[in-house]
């Protein structure tokens, strides 16, 4: 094993950054192993358990809970309509493999290397008890392995979605049936267990998925240059004399009760924290997913002295699947909110290139101190034969640009911590008032004045927890609207279970609302269009919502039925209380089914 290196006292720049002792490259990228499971109606065992791996060359092995005992879990690749049975197994033994730990926020103007989130380790007292106000959180070491997987994005019915309750003890097996109906596309899979998702997925339990189809192979890419790059952000505890200890260490600033979401001094591609990967002179496919908690990466190419080389880097997917044409990188970087994914194509055939180290980097203003996430190493001969990108792609259109004026909506209020005395940002399912209109402001009342109409349209809460009574219902093959407005706290990456929608417009405002009351103090008006990025045209399951924007996304229901959930996807968001459940049903079957729920176009109504 490796000498390690101690501990800094808080972090200190190396090369661009602090790295706490380890070498920036070290360790080659490992490429998760492929599943390919075959026949039309195959099946396919999939086992949590607990296992042990080095995330850095320089640092002892880590305890994780893995799927089939890799870090991350082994990609799954099938064919679109290639209908899989998949056995999640629970095996997992021993306990949770993490400590959690809550610090004081630290005070405002405190250094960036000064942050707690900035820096591994916490602090202790001479018998390794926590000290200056940190404390272990409650409750988290007796937690059992109770999993539910998640296949993210997919669409398949509601007993196949990983509904958050029916998690599974040591032992027991989930099963699942994906139908793969849909088109080419990376989409990944991760635990969804109530309450506990958040350690669960930190734990290590997440992995790739691969739908492929013949309209994806006109690409012509080669599937040795067809790489998964799954990020995340992780911290590590150290020793009484500072030195890492590879044990995961959840650490999270505290501000009275409430627990902000955790983000980590180390960037992991693939379970290593910053490797490198050789590349021929050619075009590479990097399918690039952010499985962290919570943090944001806005994406750049540079090269050793800085410089962008982002002319060289073309997006060619998204959440659901392939562009339409490959796109520039936008320019000041590509933002990846959590659970978010895009496909990259990198030309490293240029002249200019031979030889030389790339870097991928995270210029997002809350990034890691250390902002790299992984080194390209160009060789010096180009490939026989390189591979040249399409003006055009295959990509199967969504074709929800036009919908019916009278298409059903949904109306959801991201609300700010502290509303109404509770500490956390709350998620508010929205009714719209007929008639009389209570005197305003009103507790959980929200107005809008609508720009399509200039009618001020008048709301009140009827949901936020996620065990409040369903109130959406969907019918079975209609095209509903979702409409997410945030009236202030953090950017929330909103996530809805079974459908690729489209974005249908960003729109910008200044929040007016009433923290103490709970209610907005004059209708959010003034909205201005927020030009969406070109590949945030593409088929989506994952949008992040800042505070003072409205957005709409369009999706289409036209397959499977069943209860579904939508949530924020930053993962201690989503625990919180950041989500809630919903309904698709067939039309025939919503004249039956008496409920106090629904959303239409303009009345509170079945759907």
């Amino acid at each position: 094993m490796a000498e390690l290196s101690a501990r800094p006292a808080v972090a200190e720049r190396v090369d661009g950054g602090p790295t706490f002792g380890l070498t920036k490259f070290l360790d080659p990228l490992p490429v998760p192993p492929v599943r390919r499971p075959r026949g039309r109606g195959a099946e396919l065992e999939v086992r949590a358990v607990t296992t042990r791996r080095r995330l850095h060359g320089q640092l002892p092995e880590t305890v994780l809970w893995a799927y089939d005992g890799h870090f991350p879990g082994p990609t799954i690749e099938v064919e679109r309509n290639q209908r899989l049975r998949v056995s999640w197994t629970n095996d997992v033994t021993g306990t949770m493999p993490l400590v959690a730990v809550r610090v004081p926020l630290a005070p405002a103007g405190t250094p960036p290397a000064e942050l707690s989130s900035n820096n591994p380790g916490y602090p202790r007292n001479a018998d390794g008890s926590p000290a200056d106000g940190a404390a272990h959180i409650e409750g988290v070491p007796d937690v059992p392995a109770w999993l539910v997987t998640h296949l993210h994005g997919a669409d398949a019915n509601g007993g196949s979605d990983g509904w958050a309750h029916n998690a599974v003890l040591r032992g027991h097996s989930q099963l699942a049936e994906y139908p793969n109906r849909q088109p080419a596309a990376s989409l990944w899979y991760h635990d969804h267990g109530m309450a506990i998702t958040r350690w669960n997925v930190h734990a290590g339990l997440f992995g790739a998925y691969r739908i492929r189809d013949e309209r994806e192979r006109a690409l012509g890419l080669p599937d040795d240059h067809d790489i998964p790059l799954l990020i995340c952000d992780r911290n590590l505890d150290t020793d009484t004399d500072g030195d890492l200890t590879g044990q995961l260490l959840f650490k999270v600033d505290a501000i009275g009760t409430a627990l902000v979401p955790f983000i980590g001094p180390f960037t992991l591609v693939n379970g290593v924290i910053w490797p490198h990967l050789d590349v021929d002179r050619d075009t590479y496919r990097f399918r690039l997913a952010n499985t962290s908690n919570a943090r944001f990466y806005r994406l750049n190419l540079i090269n050793e002295d800085g410089g962008s080389e982002n002319d060289a880097v073309r997006v060619i997917g998204t959440d659901g699947g392939l562009l339409p044409r490959p796109v520039p990188l936008p320019e000041a970087g590509l933002v990846l909110a959590p659970a978010e994914r895009v496909d990259l194509a990198i030309d490293f055939g240029r002249d200019d290139f031979r030889g030389r180290a790339l870097r991928l980097t995270n210029t997002e203003p809350n990034a890691a101190l250390e902002p790299d996430i992984v080194q390209f190493r160009v060789r010096g001969r180009p490939d026989r034969g390189a591979t040249r990108l399409p003006e055009s792609l295959p990509a199967e259109p969504l074709r929800l640009a036009h919908v019916p004026d009278e298409h059903d909506q949904v109306w959801i209020a991201l609300v700010p911590p502290g509303t109404a005395g509770m500490a956390h940002p709350q998620m508010w399912e929205l009714r719209e008032l007929d008639g009389d209109i209570p005197p305003l402001p009103a507790e959980n009342l929200i107005q809008v004045t609508d720009p399509r109409t200039g009618r001020t349209r008048t709301f009140q809460q009827v949901a936020s927890l996620f065990d409040d009574t369903v109130s959406i219902f969907v019918k079975h093959d209609s095209t509903v609207e979702w409409n997410f407005i945030h009236f202030g706290g953090p950017a929330h990456p909103m996530h809805i279970h079974l459908v690729q929608f489209q974005v249908a417009a960003r729109r910008g405002f200044t929040p007016d609302f009433d923290v103490a009351l709970g209610g907005t103090t004059t209708p959010a008006a003034g909205f201005t269009d927020i030009p969406l990025e070109q590949h945030e045209r593409g088929r989506k399951d994952t949008i992040a919502v800042a505070a003072g924007e409205w957005v709409s996304v369009l999706g289409r229901f036209g397959e499977s039925t069943g209860q579904f959930m939508y949530h924020c996807h930053i993962l201690d968001h989503e625990d919180e209380g950041m989500m809630r459940p919903f309904v698709v049903h067939p039309a025939e079957v919503a004249d039956f089914h008496p409920h106090r729920g629904g959303h239409g176009h303009e009345s509170y109504r079945g759907v």
